[in-house]
This record gives C-alpha cells, structure tokens and sequence, in this order.
C-alpha cells in the first residue's frame, strides 16, 4: 500500500474543514491538488471517503472511522518527529574524549573549561591515555572521539586535522646551544636525549627527524611524562626533544627554550570511527575542540582566560650569569 503521509494529512484538513477549498487554504494547497490527493488516497484504500456535491463534501462511514483514528494518529507523529527534531539542537549529555597525554594536559583543560562555561549541559569526560589506548577506545566505542596525534590515513577511522606545532630543543641554561636563538636537529649530535618512550604518539616522529638529519645521539633516558623530562634535564641529565605544546602554559622553570631547524611539525587530529555519525552532543564537543585548536594558532593575543600554550617560550631571555641567577632565585 503506497500512502503518503501528504495524502493523509489533506484527507484530515478536508475532513476537519468540510471543503477541498478551505481545507487547501488551510494547508497552503490549491483547490485541484487537495482533490488529487484524496483521491489518490481512495484508491489506494479502495474505500470511497467522502461524498462530493457541488456545495458540500461529506464523509462517509469509512471516511468518518478514518478521520476519528488519524487524529490521534498524526498527534502522536507530530509528537514523535518533534522530539527528534530537538535532539538535533540538543546541548545537554556526556560526551566522553580519549586523549594522549601532552594533549590531556595542554589542550583539553581548556576545553572542558569552555564547554562548562558555554555548554552548562554538557558534560565533557576526559580518558588521558598513551596514543595506542586513546585510537583503542575510538575503536572499541568506548568513547564518543579521541584527540590524538595524527596516524595518517586510516580506514577504520574518519580524522580531522585541527592543529600542527614544531618540536623544540629543550635544555639547561647552561648548555652551549642555550646560548642561540636557534638549534639545527644536526646540532643534537653526540648529545644525551632524554625522550619520551615509543608509547607516545611523539616518539616515532622525533626518532624519524633525527635519522632524516643523520644525528646519532644517545638516548639517555625515556619516560613516559613530559613533567618528568623536565625534573630530568634540571638534574643535569641531558637535553630532550618536545613538542611545543608539551611546554608548560606558565613558561619553562629554570630551563630555556629553542626552536628547531628546518622545522617540523606534527599534527594534532580529531578522530572518530568511520561511517559512524555522532551524537548531536559529541558533535557540539567536537567542534569546540577543534575552535579552541584554532584559536591557539591564531596570530592574536589572547586574553587569561584563553591562554596560547607558550607565549614565553618562544621568546626565552638571554642566557644569564650564575650570579645573576642566583639573584633572581633568592627573589
């Protein structure tokens, strides 16, 4: 049976109005297009609905015992579609985001900041997990889209690129390459790195940049924290490879940035499982992520609410004396 819900809906206002011309002025249908569409509707049924003469239209048995039910009927589809239609906007539910750790502790405080100011319904729960576990739970369902470090192209999962930031030298004051406004990845040479395990989604890109530029270099030590990269290098233990957006917002305490030459990047992706829509919820998380990545890269000064990562860092001070630092300490 091939009823439309058009034909149902003209039938009711024809039955509600008495009249195929009132009935379209009510619908927004002209005279003849009601007419075609109850008529298109007994035949469908086989049932005649409704006696015409030229001043009345009346409804027949048939057609009263149809009207009655599809008043009910049409009530609660309305109902129905209205309902889904607020799920379209709506801004209330949990959204849960698996996130690797450098992001977990530089991007996504931020986040959840401005979802609980902008989005009070919304409630963002963060996953911090090592890259490998954080692509596991988009996988497994475990959670609506992960924030991770780009994987290149994959099948399984449908990815969005939403920032790219260099890697940086990070080293004592003291050293000899804390005294350029530069290092080339050549200069890491013969050094001792201390670096971030193959755990981190980081790990292979810098292994790739040093074999790329025909540094050997000791590995030293590798941990899974960039917090605990730093103690290291304050105890002296060498120098480390970071991303810029592992450096703290508040600027690096008693060690000193560099920007690496030629630069390299990675890149930060929002990823999700592939042919998989999400919640409207999980779409509203997901662009206010992909906002604030944009705004950390915007060439504008923010305010303290909104914080770049490391407007400091880029701009470290010249290397000071023992005395001097010595001074500024007891301060």
């Amino acid at each position: 049976m091939n009823v439309s819900l058009r034909q149902l809906r003209v039938f009711k206002a024809v039955a509600s109005q008495g009249s195929f011309t009132r009935a379209g002025t009510h619908i927004g249908l002209s005279q003849p297009a009601v007419s075609r569409c109850v008529t298109e509707l007994e035949q469908h049924l086989g049932l005649k609905l409704l006696d015409r003469t030229t001043r009345e239209v009346v409804l027949t048995d048939a057609g009263r015992s149809l009207a009655v039910q599809l008043e009910r009927v049409l009530e609660d589809l309305d109902a129905v579609l209205q309902e889904s239609r607020g799920q379209a906007t709506q801004r209330h539910g949990r959204v849960r985001v698996a996130s690797s750790p450098t992001l977990s502790a530089n991007l996504l405080p931020e986040c959840i900041a401005r979802c609980r100011s902008e989005h009070p319904g919304l409630d963002l729960l963060l996953l911090d997990r090592i890259q490998h576990d954080a692509l596991a739970s988009v996988l497994a369902g475990e959670v609506d889209f992960g924030v991770v470090i780009d994987t290149g192209a994959r099948d399984d999962l449908q990815a969005e690129t939403i920032l790219s930031e260099p890697f940086c030298l990070v080293c004592p004051p003291s050293h000899r390459l804390a005294r350029r406004r530069g290092a080339k990845w050549a200069d890491l040479a013969g050094e001792s790195l201390v670096l971030l395990d193959h755990a981190s989604g980081s790990r292979g890109l810098i292994d790739e940049a040093l074999r790329l530029h025909g540094v050997e270099a000791s590995v030293a030590q590798e941990v899974g924290h960039v917090t605990t990269i730093f103690r290291m290098l304050d105890a002296g233990l060498g120098i480390s490879v970071v991303p810029m957006l592992a450096l703290p917002p508040a600027g690096l305490q008693g060690l000193v940035m560099r920007p690496l030459l030629p630069r390299i990047d990675r890149h930060i992706a929002l990823v999700r499982r592939a042919h998989r829509t999400l919640t409207p919820p999980a779409e509203l998380a997901w662009r206010l992520v992909r906002q604030v990545a944009a705004e950390r890269t915007a060439p504008r000064r923010r305010d303290s609410h909104h914080t770049a990562p490391v407007p400091v860092a880029v701009a470290s001070p010249p290397v000071r004396s023992a005395q001097q630092r010595t001074r500024a300490g007891a301060r």
